[in-house]
C-alpha cells in the first residue's frame, strides 16, 4: 500500500464540488464526501487497478457522483491530481 497525497489543486476540485452539494442538500455533500474517502481508499489499497490515462496517470470513477479522480503514481507514494466532473472540462488538469 502506498501513501497517497492531495494536491492543493485537486483539494480545491473537492471543496468547490462539496461546496456545491452542499448548497443543494446537506446530506448529499456528506454522502459525496463519503464516497471521496471511500475512493481514496479504493485508491490506496490497488492503485494499478484503475484505466491508465498515460504512462502516469490513472482515473477512478466515483460510483454514485458523475466525478473521476485523476491521480499519478510515484515511486512510493500516489498523487491526486483532480477531482474532475465528467462532463466538464475534459483535460483542465494537464498542467497539473
Amino acid at each position: 500500500m502506498r501513501n497517497v497525497d492531495v494536491c492543493s489543486a485537486a483539494e480545491n476540485d473537492f471543496t468547490d464540488s462539496l461546496t456545491w452539494y452542499a448548497k443543494k442538500d446537506s446530506d448529499l455533500a456528506r454522502q459525496f464526501a463519503s464516497e471521496f474517502d471511500a475512493a481514496i481508499d479504493r485508491i490506496t489499497e490497488s492503485h494499478d487497478a484503475f484505466p491508465a490515462i498515460d504512462e502516469r496517470h490513472r482515473y477512478m470513477q466515483m460510483r454514485r457522483f458523475p466525478f473521476v479522480i485523476i491521480f499519478r503514481e510515484d515511486r512510493d507514494r500516489v498523487t491526486i491530481i483532480a477531482v474532475a466532473h465528467s462532463s466538464r472540462s475534459p483535460g483542465f488538469w494537464h498542467g497539473r
